[in-house]
């Protein structure tokens, strides 16, 4: 039996600015939030999915307000773990040492809660109609489903960073290989609510 495929975009966000115990949103993380949800009202989203930790929620219920009708599904392959740590033959030798030394600092890999992020949000939809899925989740879901979406070496999601309530979008086609249309985009945001999240070495004005 032949299954018919459809396109798949799905958005990515991370949540917005978050209290200094993230816990909560910020007064400018819940602004990040509408405004993100006021853009999004132009696409068709079929579902908003989030992590389960209360800034990713918060942010993808602030969204929401602003899509009525949209449900919200939270999903523990939203959520903000590690997906992939590195040995150093795996990496280039002229960072290996820099890289190392953040993985040092981070918590285990979960990469089956990466697959399943995989399984669960990328790739073609079945059906006839193009499909538009929201994920609200952190930096490292993020960092990783962008690398997987080029082929990139599994390592690659370390040297990736992603500001508050900024959009990518990956375009799914049958056939075809994944294509990142966009990245860290943060038009809807004013100027005095771009770059957040970032180190501050990335920010740019």
């Amino acid at each position: 039996m032949n299954h018919v495929l459809a396109a798949r975009y799905l958005l990515l966000t991370r949540h917005g600015e978050a209290t200094p115990d993230e816990a909560g949103l910020t007064e400018a993380g819940q602004q990040q939030a509408v405004l993100l949800g006021r853009r999004l009202r132009e696409l068709p989203v079929a579902a908003i999915h989030h992590g389960p930790l209360g800034r990713a929620a918060l942010t993808a219920a602030i969204i929401g307000d602003q899509l009525p009708g949209v449900p919200l599904h939270v999903e523990a392959a939203a959520g903000d773990f590690v997906p992939y740590l590195p040995k150093r033959e795996e990496l280039p030798e002229t960072s290996a040492d820099r890289l190392l030394a953040v993985t040092r600092q981070l918590p285990p890999a979960d990469e089956e809660l990466a697959a399943e992020a995989e399984r669960r949000f990328t790739g073609p939809v079945p059906g006839n109609e193009a499909r538009f899925d929201l994920v609200v989740t952190h930096n490292y879901l993020i960092s990783w489903l962008v690398r997987a979406s080029q082929d990139a070496p599994p390592w690659r999601w370390l040297a990736l960073n992603h500001g508050n309530a900024a959009l990518t979008v990956i375009r799914y086609v049958p056939g075809r290989p994944a294509a990142l249309l966009a990245y860290n985009d943060q038009g809807h945001l004013p100027p005095a609510l771009r770059w957040t999240g970032f180190p501050p070495e990335f920010y740019l004005p």
